[in-house]
């Protein structure tokens, strides 16, 4: 193999309260995780995505399993764009009604676009964005 295929399988957060955070992504997000067993209950969360998989795995077991200290998500933001700047006022109205923590009110961006940013019970980062230079196709791919 000359180099890696571009694409992304698992993008994985480390989160301070396993619980917690699957809260957020289920009720905030509405969000349904795979199914999963006790065991693997209790020690992950995984949800699918269109083309890969985002996991939710506590922050002691991630430090464990990478032999090294570990804070948390920090130094990146992950997407998710609609189709229009209403969209992004509809998910804020959602967010609201779900006590989740605004970084940023949603505005009119310097390159046209229109977005905000909320965080995760870990500190994550989401930018809820709508740019109309390009589109969210039917099944949710970034086109």
């Amino acid at each position: 193999m000359d180099q890696l295929d571009q694409r992304i399988s698992i993008i994985t957060i480390a989160v301070h309260d396993l619980d917690q955070a699957r809260n957020f992504y289920n009720t905030a997000f509405g969000w349904t995780p795979n199914e999963a067993s006790d065991e693997e209950a209790a020690n992950i969360a995984f949800y699918s995505m269109n083309g890969f998989t985002f996991a939710l795995y506590p922050i002691a077991k991630f430090a464990e399993e990478h032999g090294g200290d570990v804070t948390g998500p920090n130094g990146f933001t992950m997407a998710y764009n609609v189709n229009s700047p209403e969209e992004v006022d509809a998910l804020f109205a959602r967010f609201a009604e779900h006590d989740v923590t605004v970084l940023k009110a949603p505005e009119k961006v310097f390159w046209g676009g229109y977005s905000g940013y909320i965080a995760g019970p870990s500190g994550e980062q989401w930018e809820i964005a709508y740019n109309p230079f390009t589109t969210v196709n039917d099944d949710g791919t970034f086109g």
